[in-house]
């Protein structure tokens, strides 16, 4: 029998993570239920009020835009079933469910850094070159630049999928509320080398190549900040500390996340897992479209304006 064939015996996968929310289930099905409508909401209006106002329709607010409709994507992939998982007391999910929740979340955190990184290359651009940043960085610039980063990585999580659809599995059993590749990749008992050097090489080229171009832009951001007049400069740095803040939040909260397996991940709880994986995501999430709306002043102003015109008129 082929290893195609094996794998489908598995018809189901157990999340270990559900059992021990289970003397709480409803409470926690509340909180993922409520954190994943209040993230839905707050980054729909981000969208639609970059979206709908002329005046934001700059690369900026562009970016910021991918990032909180990336967040709605990789939430929505993680909390509704969650939440409904625990309302019914359910604790499986079936092969194609766990693949495919396993590339969106990583789809998710692929983007999440990609974006980051190129809005800071974007402010760098905009402190550094004002005069000339308008055709260093336009709007179609910026857009092009998006759909590349969501194809390059979408195809490149897919076929991270597929070296483990190819796995012979000889368990069942996830130490976690979610499906993951590598969680999968544990259980094979077969040799998972190329799973693990395709894995590795590629998060470690994306984070490395991350981290120098973001540090690098953050540093000549700041360098040229102390030469630029002073209200020029507080604007900038304001900008560069939400970028800063938002960035080292999601990039922390990943690293504990693909390393715990990595780091005697073996000998870790199940709890541990939970809190871990589900922390991780849930601070990332939920902070980044609310600190973006609440620090970007343009951005702020028009949310602020759109809510009251809505309700206005539903009255």
């Amino acid at each position: 029998m082929n290893n195609m064939s094996m794998v489908f015996n598995i018809q189901d996968f157990v999340l270990l993570g559900l059992k021990e929310l289970e003397h709480l289930k409803y409470f926690y099905s509340s909180i993922a239920l409520v954190i994943y409508l209040i993230t839905i909401f707050l980054c729909a209006l981000i969208v639609y009020v970059v979206w709908t106002e002329q005046s934001l329709h700059e690369p900026m607010y562009i970016f910021i835009s991918n990032l909180v409709w990336n967040i709605m994507f990789g939430s929505s992939a993680l909390f509704p079933k969650l939440a409904i998982d625990l309302f019914i007391g359910s604790s499986t999910i079936s092969l194609f469910g766990c693949l495919t929740q396993a590339f969106c979340i990583q789809s998710f955190a692929l983007v999440e850094i990609s974006t980051f990184t190129i809005m800071a290359y974007d402010r760098y651009l905009a402190v550094g070159f004002p005069l000339r940043y308008h055709s260093l960085m336009s709007c179609k610039k910026a857009l092009l630049s998006l759909v590349t980063i969501w194809l390059v990585i979408l195809i490149s999580v897919f076929v991270g999928v597929m070296f483990v659809v190819r796995l012979t599995l000889c368990g069942n059993s996830i130490h976690n509320v979610y499906c993951e590749n590598f969680s999968v990749v544990r259980l094979a008992c077969v040799s998972t080398v190329l799973n693990d050097v395709y894995g590795i090489i590629g998060t470690l080229l994306l984070l490395i190549g991350s981290l120098m171009i973001v540090i690098y832009c953050y540093i000549r951001t700041f360098l040229i900040c102390m030469k630029i007049s002073v209200e020029a400069n507080q604007k900038a740095i304001h900008t560069l500390v939400t970028h800063i803040v938002t960035f080292s939040t999601f990039m922390v909260a990943t690293l504990f996340v693909i390393f715990r397996y990595r780091l005697n991940g073996g000998s870790l709880s199940t709890v541990t897992h939970v809190v871990i994986s589900v922390g991780g995501l849930t601070v990332s999430i939920t902070l980044n479209p609310l600190i973006y709306g609440i620090r970007t002043e343009a951005l702020k102003t028009k949310m602020i304006q759109t809510l009251k015109h809505k309700l206005g008129k539903s009255k």
